[in-house]
């Protein structure tokens, strides 16, 4: 047994025939963030619900504070002061933020609520995360989404948890939001409280962390001082090879042009668009939250309405529905594959032929054409009768791409394609994405993640505020040129290069 604040031993867990961890090893000290990384599937979600009491585990040894930790359920985990905050907030929205915080342990008056105490331990937890000024009384399903974070945190804090497991907490958050995120989990750990961060961003990974662990196949297979480790090797761990060129680098050579768009203005947004998409090549658009990025892909698509401007789609002019653009060869990936994307209840054959079953009349035939898309793609899966609800985000954003490829459209409209997607999966997209250029598709890509955008599109616009910039050449452009257009910044006032 180790001095550690927290230490895993052994940890093994089995769902029926599959095995989810392999006798995992992990050590947090107290006062560091560790970074626990690997791909979709790697086993971090199960270690961490492991450690969090959601699951218990089949072997394995758990110490928490040096004696022996064995929750029996994540209530029991809390006041233990392990707090797990995962991907999607589990605020109640109809609750005011000090009933947030303080739920279930609710200080009492005899037989009734102190609502006073209540307001109180609520208004000091908020400020030990760096959040005074959220009004407790306030309703938590008003705050942003970065604000009801740092609720989730504050709940831990009231708790008096000494280990935080964040899951993927950036996925959301703004830029600043992400600085102020980082500046609080530097407060906590400054405090003695061990972090967990789990994260597909190395960037933040070298940001926020002390050191890091690996996982892959669901076993612990390195791990280190993260400032002494190059990216290169820590992907080399976590894909089981070497990644050595993430960005394909092939030149594209662009066609004739098939979407064309003049002073376009949606309902809301965007206010004014202009471009030419030509086949062959990809054509990225980056912008901040908000700014009206897939908004232009919903009006492109027939999901929202035009309000005014040109809009022509090969020999199409003027909108069209969803439906009339998959007949023109237009195909969506939107950025919310729960809601939108994916029929999660549904299997993986049915969300990959769904737009186009004309030809498929059983469920065998679906499974045919399904079968060489999962290899391709590889897709990590039983079968294609497996539930997409079922299946890693990565995976299930691999099976949204599926359905554009089945459909054989040749426009590709991709809202944000790599988000929530671990690294390996990133890689096979981005080969993806370049493969269809090189066949002649035009690829509309919108992403908040920069060097995404810089790494596979050949010219890039910016949205600011509903209005998109020139496209320029990629070579034209760097992270500091795209954030200052971005913000509002006129291209070429210093900030670039």
């Amino acid at each position: 047994m180790s001095d550690a604040l927290l230490s895993m031993q052994g940890v093994a867990k089995r769902f029926g025939p599959t095995i989810a961890l392999k006798g995992v090893n992990l050590e947090l000290n107290a006062g560091e963030v560790l970074a626990l990384i690997g791909e979709n599937g790697a086993g971090k979600s199960t270690l961490m619900k492991v450690l969090s009491g959601a699951h218990h585990p089949d072997s394995g040894e758990m110490y928490l504070y040096g004696k022996p930790y064995r929750p029996i359920g994540p209530l029991q985990a809390r006041h233990a002061g392990v707090a797990m905050i995962y991907q999607e907030l589990s605020i109640a929205p109809d609750l005011t933020v000090m009933e947030n915080v303080l739920l279930g342990v609710e200080p009492g008056k005899g037989p009734f609520v102190d609502w006073s105490a209540m307001r109180r331990r609520a208004t000091e937890a908020l400020g030990e995360v760096g959040r005074g000024d959220i009004n407790p009384a306030a309703r938590a399903g008003d705050l942003s989404i970065a604000e009801q974070q740092l609720v989730e945190i504050a709940r831990s804090m009231a708790l008096g948890s000494k280990v935080l497991v964040l899951d993927e907490p950036t996925s959301s958050l703004t830029r600043r939001d992400i600085e102020n995120l980082f500046g609080m989990l530097r407060r906590l750990k400054s405090q003695g409280m061990g972090i967990v961060y789990i994260s597909h961003f190395l960037e933040e990974v070298r940001a926020i962390s002390d050191r890091f662990t690996v996982l892959r196949d669901g076993a612990s297979v390195g791990g280190g001082v993260t400032k002494d480790v190059s990216d290169p090797e820590i992907i080399r761990l976590m894909v089981g090879r070497s990644v050595e060129d993430l960005y394909p680098r092939t030149h594209h050579t662009p066609g004739d042009v098939v979407v064309t768009v003049d002073r376009l203005a949606g309902r809301r947004r965007p206010l004014d668009a202009s471009l030419e998409l030509r086949r062959g090549e990809v054509l990225g658009i980056a912008g901040l939250v908000g700014a009206g990025r897939t908004e232009l892909l919903r009006t492109l698509f027939g999901l929202d309405a035009v309000k005014q401007g040109d809009l022509r789609v090969a020999a199409y002019r003027g909108p069209a529905s969803p439906a009339s653009r998959w007949e023109q060869g237009v195909g969506m990936v939107s950025e919310d594959r729960k809601t939108e994307g994916l029929a999660l209840e549904l299997s993986i054959a049915d969300n990959m032929t769904l737009s186009n079953l004309s030809s498929l009349v059983s469920p065998w035939k679906q499974d045919e054409n399904s079968w060489p898309w999962i290899r391709k793609l590889g897709i990590k899966c039983r079968s294609p009768r497996q539930n997409v609800g079922d299946l890693s985000g990565g995976n299930q954003q691999k099976v949204a791409i599926a359905r554009l490829l089945h459909h054989d459209v040749d426009i590709l409209l991709l809202d944000e394609p790599t988000r929530g997607v671990d690294i390996g999966a990133k890689a096979q997209i981005y080969q993806l994405i370049n493969e269809l250029a090189l066949k002649g598709c035009a690829v509309l890509l919108v992403s908040s993640y920069l060097p995404e955008l810089l790494g596979v599109c050949d010219r890039i616009a910016v949205m600011s505020r509903g209005v998109l910039s020139e496209a320029r050449p990629r070579e034209d452009w760097d992270e500091h040129s795209l954030m200052a257009e971005a913000i509002g910044t006129p291209f070429g006032t210093g900030t670039h290069g």
